[in-house]
């Protein structure tokens, strides 16, 4: 059986760094920078980063800094492994 709440649930508002991250997220998504080279990409992140300075300015250097260090993470290749796992049987 469910509970019933004696009080509403609060709706959370994201933050601006939150906001700012998932727009980057979608940029990265719709762009394809994905699949471009290393040197665009870092191009495409310079300019975006300066859009995004400017769109959320209640953001500071380290936030946005730290914005580039996600999305860069998020477009990095996902590391296979070298060689397979056995099963311990």
């Amino acid at each position: 059986m469910a509970k019933n709440r004696s009080e509403p649930r609060k709706l959370s508002t994201p933050t601006p760094f939150e906001q700012a991250r998932d727009e980057l997220f979608s940029h990265i998504l719709r762009c394809g920078v994905l699949e471009a080279t290393p040197e665009h990409q870092k191009e495409w992140f310079d300019d975006t980063m300066l859009y995004l300075a400017e769109r959320y300015v209640e953001l500071d250097e380290q936030q946005i800094a730290e914005l580039r260090v996600l999305g860069e993470r998020y477009c990095r290749p996902v590391v296979g492994r070298n060689a397979p796992v056995a099963a311990n049987v």
